[in-house]
């Protein structure tokens, strides 16, 4: 994972800040500062965290160091400092709603922080933080203040008698948020663990500005703004509620990065800070939208940050977890654009305004520039489709000036049209309208209860087991003695298992490999001397205990019992050859379509392998054609797999592929595969050659910026190859040519299919003109106007619409439908001149038609087409028309 391990950084000598100060500016003298102090200056970390699934985005610059401090890691060294890239969007930490709306809420956000893992503590964080402050960015000692915890008297002497902080301005925060330790001013990591005091530092706006200052009943206005946060990590929560101090305490601060700018560069709203300043322009540009104070080119300029950075960590637009994040700010951003008048993709434009500013901080947002700009104007595209039509519903269900949006709406928004609940809320909110969300919930949740109940799962709940875990012999064996320790029926324990009933088997000792990292799990079967238990597949119950699911075909097997456990050879045989050739594949992609390519979900099983990643066009010919030939050379060089165990980091330091996202344990299995190397632990070939041939099947789009490719090995491979050659066999056949002149056969013959298609059409015309003189004379008078309704069987829509346009010409005043009747089916065609069409409307004259042959249509008012399955009611629709048109003219 990027950031765990440090940059290369020079340190500098001296300071010096010079007006006007950017952010970059500050960016550099941040790092400068602590660099001098003897801190090792860190790279920021993904926006996902690879270290806590209990976080859906890095939201604060401790987040990488969170191992360090519950003591689960260890680094080279005891003091750091970086510029930490956050985002709060979605979970807990959610500040969405607000962007666009207040002066310091951003969706992504930069903070600046510095640590000690058991080295300095209370008196070096605050007396350098003062330094910092006053004697580097020269903040006037008056316009600061401070908080410390209630009880922190070291924290509070440290500032009112060494730093010199007047005692006036030091407030002490008790419990605001009920109960002990329920503090602003007391962090805790958790609800047990590392917890402690925290000491912040706040800038004085001024009076003019409303608010109070931190404690008192005004703290909420804009006057004392927070702007830097000290964390004393010194004490152990236990969970009866008590702490005990921890034997080395730690320090965890944090600054916005944006907040500061703002103070610095002497304007109160961090949307006037030189960065944001350039991408309001830049937005405005796009936009045509002259007003630069507009608040939704804040929105616009805030969510480019967000989601470029998101893309250029591995996060695409999609419908679920950190996807669905993403699409909610991109469409967001969207939406204020087309609220500005741009009804065509733009946000895409404003990446290299973006990278110009913040791609020399993050190299990795520069390197992806392209692919972020060509996954956003996909989205842009997608949503586009559908946004004009969403507006209009949701202005239509606003147009009687309701006060609150019904909540079948605003879920028929989102899930028709694409519309996030907090997009239709930001509409909303504009118009004074709330939105009935306990509706939308409501009707998501019959949604989703619908869902469950259409799905098929292989248990009605989960095992309670809670013995002990077994051993896996797989790696290295396909047959083990084993001791059934549990047997399962509909999920509930049971002592035996008779014959016919399906159920799962724990075993003490197993060589079967449980569904994992997209590797199916094996079958095979459990046998005794006079009972067999046919395993259809093997999942896990818990990570160290695997479930063999499957019938007992004959005997009785008890708990106790003793089996053989013999995995099946040839699935699992194709099984590892398609996992193995999945690695080389993973690589081949990346060395051909670029490093962007990240592994977003794969299933291996015995027939073949399916793997998504993150790209944004389709795969060419070419391309595959390239990654076949990788793949086969790797096969064909035959080289021998190993795997290796060891630390998560020395892993990271042999460069191992680490899937995106994924949380890994302590000790991982390092897998070389040819020239490949990732963690893995799954089941893989001996050795490369061992895969035989890898051939591509299979390759299409399965989400925005998600492609998914197929393909076989082996014998699958070999089987595949053979079935083509047999079709093309047929095709020659068919044809009447030798195999390999089969592709100029088929031209030959698609270009004899244009010319009869033409003299047909031809032939199609001149019976079109030829019925419609008969038809003329089939017309009757209406109230002046000509009303015809015939059947013309045999014709198709195309000689329908034509024979129309003729007998309109002929008629010159007149309402006309054909009918055509092919194979039970009906085809109509309804026609009004020019002149008529005020009285008369071709769609609704169809529709009124196609009713009565069970069917529905409609078009423009002077041409209408519909279709029909009641043949038999033809005649008798056919009939009424005349009488229909004379109630209209």
């Amino acid at each position: 994972m990027a950031g765990c391990h440090p940059i290369p950084y020079d340190r500098p000598a001296t300071f010096i800040m010079t007006a006007p100060v950017t952010v970059a500016d500050i960016r550099k003298s941040f790092l400068d500062f602590f660099a001098s102090k003897g801190h090792t200056v860190v790279a920021s970390s993904p926006l996902v965290p690879g270290n806590d699934p209990t976080l859906m985005f890095t939201n604060s610059g401790m987040v990488q160091f969170k191992d360090v401090f519950l003591g689960t890691d260890k680094r080279s060294y005891n003091r750091a400092t970086s510029v930490q890239a956050c985002l709060r969007a979605g979970g807990k930490h959610n500040d969405l709603e607000n962007v666009g709306y207040t002066a310091r809420h951003h969706t992504f956000f930069e903070m600046l922080g510095n640590w000690s893992f058991g080295d300095y503590f209370k008196r070096e964080s605050l007396k350098w933080g003062w330094e910092l402050l006053t004697e580097v960015y020269k903040l006037p000692k008056d316009k600061l203040l401070a908080t410390v915890y209630i009880d922190d008297d070291e924290a509070y002497d440290i500032w009112t008698q060494e730093i010199g902080l007047p005692p006036e301005r030091v407030i002490r925060i008790g419990d605001n948020k009920g109960g002990k330790y329920k503090s602003d001013n007391f962090w805790m990591m958790a609800d047990t663990g590392p917890c402690g005091p925290c000491s912040e530092i706040f800038y004085d706006h001024g009076p003019h500005i409303p608010g109070g200052p931190p404690g008192s009943p005004d703290e909420d206005g804009d006057r004392f703004i927070e702007i830097w946060n000290h964390v004393f990590m010194q004490f152990d929560m236990k969970e009866d509620g008590s702490i005990v101090k921890l034997p080395a305490p730690c320090v965890d601060t944090g600054m916005g990065l944006e907040r500061l700018a703002a103070i610095l560069q002497h304007v109160h709203s961090n949307y006037e800070i030189d960065l944001f300043d350039k991408l309001i322009k830049a937005a405005a540009l796009e936009t045509g939208c002259a007003d630069l104070a507009n608040p939704s080119l804040k929105v616009i300029a805030d969510h480019i940050r967000a989601t470029s950075f998101l893309i250029a960590d591995g996060v695409i637009p999609s419908n679920e977890g950190r996807g669905y994040v993403q699409r909610r700010i991109v469409r967001r951003a969207i939406r204020h654009g087309y609220k500005l008048g741009r009804k065509t993709p733009f946000f895409h434009k404003l990446v290299p305004d973006l990278v110009a500013l913040m791609g020399d901080a993050y190299p990795n947002l520069a390197a992806n520039a392209q692919r972020i700009a060509d996954v956003l104007k996909a989205e842009e595209e997608r949503f586009y489709e559908t946004l004009a039509n969403g507006m209009d519903i949701l202005d239509a269900a606003l147009a009687g000036g309701e006060k609150v949006l019904p909540g079948e709406v605003a879920f028929k928004l989102h899930d028709t049209y694409g519309f996030p609940l907090d997009l239709t809320n930001d509409v909303c909110r504009e118009r004074g309208v709330t939105v009935d969300e306990a509706g939308f919930n409501a009707a998501m949740e019959k949604q989703k209860a619908q869902a469950r109940a259409a799905g098929k799962f292989k248990m009605d709940k989960a095992l309670e087991y809670t013995g002990a875990g077994n051993t896996f012999t797989g790696y290295d064996s396909l047959q083990e003695n084993a001791q059934v320790v549990a047997l399962y029926v509909d999920g509930t324990p049971v002592t035996t298992l008779q014959a016919g009933q399906d159920g799962v088997v724990v075993l003490d000792t197993t060589p079967f490999y449980a569904e994992s990292g997209g590797q199916v799990g094996d079958q095979g079967a459990l046998s005794t001397a006079s009972a067999r238990f046919d395993v259809a597949d093997t999942q896990k119950i818990k990570a160290d205990v695997f479930g063999h699911h499957g019938t007992l075909a004959q005997g009785t097997l008890a708990v106790g019992d003793r089996v053989n456990a013999a995995v099946d050879t040839a699935v699992r045989a194709a099984t590892v050859r398609n996992h193995s050739a999945t690695h080389l594949m993973h690589k081949a992609l990346r060395e051909v379509l670029g490093d962007h390519v990240q592994q977003k979900g794969s299933l291996v099983n015995a027939e073949r392998t399916r793997f998504d990643f993150a790209h944004n066009a389709p795969v060419t010919d070419e391309q595959v054609r390239r990654i076949e030939a990788i793949v086969n050379a790797e096969i064909l060089a035959n080289a021998a797999t190993q795997a290796r165990l060891m630390d998560i980091e020395a892993a990271q330091k042999t460069g191992a592929m680490m899937l995106f996202g994924e949380k890994y344990g302590d000790t991982v299995r390092v897998l070389d595969i040819g020239s490949s190397r990732e963690l893995c632990g799954g089941t893989h070939v001996k050795a490369t050659g061992d895969i035989g041939l890898f051939k591509v099947v299979a390759e299409s789009g399965v989400a925005a910026g998600v492609r998914r490719i197929e393909a076989v090995t082996g014998l699958n491979a070999l089987a595949y190859l053979q079935q083509l050659e047999t079709t093309v066999d047929e095709a020659a056949g068919a044809l009447k040519a030798p195999a390999a002149e089969l592709t100029g056969r088929i031209a030959q013959v698609q270009e004899q299919v244009k010319t009869l298609e033409k003299e047909v059409a031809a032939l199609k015309g001149k019976l079109a003109s030829s019925q419609g003189d008969e038809l003329v004379n089939q017309a009757v008078d209406v109230k002046g106007l000509k009303v015809l309704a015939a059947r013309l069987d045999g014709a198709d829509a195309k000689t329908l619409r034509d024979t129309l346009d003729q007998l309109k010409n002929k008629l010159k005043s007149a309402a006309i439908v054909l009918a055509a009747v092919d194979g039970g089916k009906v085809q109509l065609a309804a026609g009004v001149t020019a002149d008529s069409v005020g009285k008369v409307k071709a769609g609704e004259l169809v529709n009124f038609v196609a009713q009565q042959v069970g069917g529905k249509g409609g078009g423009k008012p002077d041409m209408a087409m519909a279709g029909g399955t009641d043949a038999a009611g033809l005649p008798q629709a056919l009939a009424s028309v005349p009488g229909w048109v004379a109630e209209r003219v």
